[in-house]
């Protein structure tokens, strides 16, 4: 009798750690979004060292244009924003990794990112532009760029568009070190957005460098999910679609460019 009465109690024991691992699953899972909606709280990587997108003014705080768009963005949405900073090169692996919800660091669309992620719809639009000392007259394009080194990210879409040019490149953590690399006279020429370089050149009118050629085509950037993002990007493009609809977004485009850069 005792022995069937164990029996039991160890059944109404497995049944309980059964029951109860089921409810944290039950809990842990759902959609993205609505995790966040009960946290209140999205959790963001981005760099904070690419002005004016995403970096510290002289304060310390984190603001840029990024930023301020995804603060808007989830303002409407309720929720609050906890920006977590990490390199570029890291940036899309710690999305992998579920450091954090998305990603607000001029991500570009391309199609090869789609196949893996999930991408809002575009909030900027720019072109990339070549970098060189101002002392060079070699590098006049893209097609100058072979057999010269450039100083860009490993990730970086820019990276290859200058080794498809026959360039070697030497990687670097972000826009400025690759700038400061060009004035040293350690590397050639870097590829970089252009709304950066015209707010660095404003920033840092000292710097040895100029522009010497503007591609033709603009590149769409968005906000960067993973897979499992749910309603997570549905909510944010439509948060993004009223604010180009009240005019939200022309103010914060017009503060940080003096235009509309979402054309």
């Amino acid at each position: 009798m005792k022995r069937f009465f164990s029996i039991l109690l160890v059944a109404a024991a497995l049944l309980a750690m059964a029951a109860c691992g089921a409810k944290k699953e039950e809990s842990s899972g759902g959609d993205l979004y609505d995790q966040i909606k009960e946290k209140g709280v999205v959790t963001i990587g981005t760099e904070g060292t690419y002005a004016p997108f995403t970096f510290h003014d002289k304060s310390g705080k984190l603001t840029g244009f990024d930023v301020e768009v995804a603060e808007e963005v989830f303002k409407r949405l309720d929720i609050k924003t906890k920006f977590v900073e990490t390199k570029w090169d890291g940036m899309i692996a710690g999305l992998d990794a579920k450091r954090y919800d998305m990603v607000a660091n001029q991500v570009a669309i391309r199609p090869e990112r789609l196949e893996k992620y999930d991408m809002s719809e575009p909030y900027i639009v720019s072109k990339a532009v070549l970098i060189v000392r101002e002392d060079n007259n070699e590098i006049q394009s893209l097609a100058d760029l072979k057999g010269k080194k450039v100083g860009q990210s490993l990730d970086s879409n820019y990276r290859k568009i200058a080794e498809e040019n026959g360039a070697s490149n030497t990687v670097v953590e972000g826009f400025n070190q690759s700038i400061d690399l060009i004035a040293a006279g350690r590397v050639d020429a870097t590829i970089n957005d252009s709304l950066s370089f015209l707010d660095l050149k404003k920033q840092r009118p000292e710097l040895p460098i100029k522009s010497v050629y503007e591609e033709k085509d603009a590149t769409e950037n968005a906000f960067l999910f993973r897979k499992d993002s749910g309603k997570l990007k549905t909510e944010v493009d439509k948060a993004l679609a009223d604010m180009k609809k009240d005019g939200t977004y022309l103010k914060i485009s017009e503060k940080w460019f003096g235009t509309d850069v979402s054309k």
